[in-house]
């Protein structure tokens, strides 16, 4: 077995994921992340307000409720002081078959 540098791990890793931003109104904010969480392919979700982070939530593969409800709590305690916001999400590629690249 060869050992691979963490530069290419790293690399490989940048590879397979993407990014993705799309604007809603705070009283979608909740229902938007909730969707996004049941996708399964995604990796991180930054809440952002005029360009500044306010929220970002790390996510690995199989979250489940008992991860998912606390997370969905802080985004509706968000959504009741923000207005609009956009939401940016990084997601792993998958290879069409659903399974990550």
């Amino acid at each position: 077995m060869i050992a691979e540098s963490p530069a290419n791990v790293y690399s490989r890793m940048d590879q397979s994921t993407f990014k993705e931003s799309f604007k809603v109104a705070a009283g979608q904010l909740v229902d938007a992340v909730k969707k996004l969480l049941h996708e399964g392919n995604v990796r991180r979700i930054v809440i952002k307000q005029e360009g500044k982070t306010v929220a970002e939530f790390p996510l690995s593969v199989g979250v489940v409720g008992a991860v998912v409800a606390p997370i969905l709590a802080a985004v509706g305690a968000l959504a009741a002081v923000l207005t609009d916001c956009t939401i940016e999400v990084e997601r792993t590629k998958s290879d069409g078959n659903g399974h990550t690249v």
